[in-house]
């Protein structure tokens, strides 16, 4: 590029000859002018930082919203989840309120146990044996039931109600399929493939088929005798029961051979004893099948573990007796000063095994002497307790 030949004086000159140019505008309007597109350049250039900035923000920071969104979901499912839990467990505890099926313990809305009048009284639904004063107008029913190993005999009462034109056998036969034996944690046995009925020599008459399974084996044998012969006895006066097979006389057994009649003796005399089915907490009172000679040598047995299958001692070891002497169908127990007794379900238990006890060997009552407490449960320890009439209560409907 060529250099200018003008020099700055020259340039000077030259534009002092120039007309002169006004700016008629008011100079606050072109102050205000100027302001504004600075005030505007100002306005873009913050506008954009911070779009820019928030942009930057959320990208850092969307990451970690996102893990904290899923995190809030996953504790609102979590507590969703915890909730219907709860509500599950609670109706499951309700429902175990309403149905028997597995204890006990604590037995329940439909009381497994309790007195045929299902009386309200916390103490009184505790009781495990059938009472004279609970009976009302009921008919007791006792079957005796094996247990799951068969190596014992548990025997069960019921109580059934309106039964005034129906005959204990009648009644017997009719609530055989009510009986709930696995429930209770023992062999399902009943109803008997077998036809029992009364015969006209107020004999009773047992008839199974020619297929009958009580044939089998020698526990099986022993357990079919052994139950008829206490379901009657439990049940009646009955003295004799006859055997038949399809009508015709006489049942053939593997071990036994061939029988026809079984005669029932009075069984006295035993010991009763705690058995504990499946582990469950509520214990059944069953007799021993041994006799003791004398109710002071019964209920030092029942302190102690007995040989038959999975008998328990029944009463506790600080339970011990100075005198126990039965006069006029009243048993008088005296304790020992080092006898400590408790007023809990446990030893209200061991209390009704002596009940049943003392009834083996004739007593109708047992007055307890230097018991140190009042009452166990129901039971007045001041007075006179009357014997139950059948052992291990449980309502079938």
């Amino acid at each position: 590029m060529k250099r200018s030949e003008w020099s700055d004086k020259q340039l000077e000159d030259l534009l002092r000859q120039m007309p002169k140019i006004q700016d008629h505008r008011n100079p606050h309007d072109i102050y205000q002018n100027l302001s504004f597109k600075k005030r505007k350049k100002t306005l873009w250039l913050i506008s954009g930082l911070a779009a820019a900035t928030a942009l930057l923000l959320f990208i850092i920071l969307m990451p970690k919203l996102m893990d904290t969104h899923l995190s809030s979901s996953d504790r609102s499912a979590q507590n969703h989840m915890a909730s219907d839990q709860k509500a599950s467990t609670l109706s499951v505890k309700r429902d175990s309120s309403i149905t028997p099926k597995n204890e006990e313990s604590a037995s329940k809305e439909k009381p497994l146990l309790g007195n045929a009048k299902q009386s309200q009284s916390q103490d009184a639904s505790l009781k495990t044996a059938v009472y004279e004063d609970e009976l009302g107008d009921g008919t007791v029913l006792t079957y005796w039931i094996p247990d799951n190993e068969a190596q014992i005999l548990v025997p069960i009462s019921t109580i059934v109600h309106g039964t005034k034109d129906k005959t204990w056998l009648t009644l017997f036969n009719e609530n055989m399929a009510s009986l709930k034996e696995e429930e209770w944690g023992l062999s399902d046995y009943y109803p008997m493939n077998a036809t029992i009925k009364l015969d006209q020599d107020n004999s009773i008459v047992v008839d199974v088929p020619t297929n009958h399974p009580y044939g089998q084996g020698s526990a099986n044998e022993t357990n079919f005798i052994n139950i008829i012969k206490k379901d009657v006895a439990a049940d009646s006066h009955i003295k004799k029961i006859k055997l038949t097979t399809n009508g015709q006389p006489g049942i053939a057994f593997g071990n036994y051979g061939e029988m026809s009649e079984i005669n029932i003796d009075s069984e006295t005399n035993h010991a009763y004893f705690f058995y504990y089915p499946n582990r469950k907490k509520l214990p059944f009172l069953v007799p021993s099948t041994t006799k003791y000679k004398n109710i002071q040598a019964a209920l030092e047995a029942m302190g102690t573990d007995h040989p038959d299958g999975g008998l328990k001692p029944s009463l506790p070891s600080t339970l011990h007796f100075k005198e126990a002497i039965i006069n006029n169908h009243i048993l008088n127990l005296t304790l020992n000063d080092s006898s400590t007794l408790q007023n809990d379900n446990s030893t209200m238990h061991s209390l009704e095994a002596i009940l049943l006890t003392a009834k083996e060997f004739g007593a109708e009552k047992v007055m307890f002497e230097n018991a140190q407490i009042a009452s166990i449960g129901p039971f007045d320890l001041s007075k006179e307790i009357k014997v139950p009439i059948a052992p291990n209560l449980r309502l079938t409907q």
